[in-house]
């Protein structure tokens, strides 16, 4: 018996609702590269940011570690260090833009990011702070090496080899 004012329970709306959500979080899982990330970045270390609560390891660059040193004219640096400041320059009061591409052993978003349209990658690189990881940067590290602009200007190990020394 149906009474007046009251439609049958068919569960067709929470169905539609459950099936939209399941549909936008597999877009989410099968589509990394697709998810956009703005806003004021805080410095973690050379080549690691965070947006909000995201972490965010930039792509194709591998910095100095924060307790790495190098030399220059024959004396040593904190050259981790000097990594991080100049990023901090390069973010400080800007926003940052990135576009994540997937994400690292340690669960850090990867990605791709700009400071008024410039990439902080090939920045970093390119001025000697950062070096390619992979293939991604590799004019740029040619061009940083040829002018023995930042590491280049002294000696340093590639971040991946002390890493594996001092782990």
């Amino acid at each position: 018996m149906r009474r007046f004012g009251h439609r049958p329970r068919s569960g067709g709306i929470a169905s539609v609702l459950v099936a939209l959500a399941l549909a936008g979080a597999a877009g989410l899982a099968l589509k990394p590269g697709a998810r956009a990330l703005e806003g004021r970045a805080q410095v973690t270390d050379g080549d690691t940011i965070r947006i909000g609560e995201a972490r965010i390891r930039l792509k194709g660059i591998d910095a100095p570690e924060m307790e790495q040193r190098c030399s220059r004219a024959g004396r040593s640096y904190a050259c981790g260090e000097t990594s991080r400041r100049v990023l901090i320059d390069l973010v400080s009061g800007q926003i940052v833009r990135c576009r994540a591409t997937g994400r690292d052993r340690y669960q850090r978003i990867l990605a791709r990011c700009t400071v008024n349209g410039r990439d902080i990658g090939a920045r970093l690189v390119e001025d000697g702070w950062a070096v390619s990881y992979g293939r991604d940067y590799e004019p740029e590290e040619t061009r940083a090496r040829s002018r023995s602009a930042g590491l280049w200007e002294g000696d340093f190990e590639r971040p991946q080899d002390w890493r594996r020394q001092h782990r």
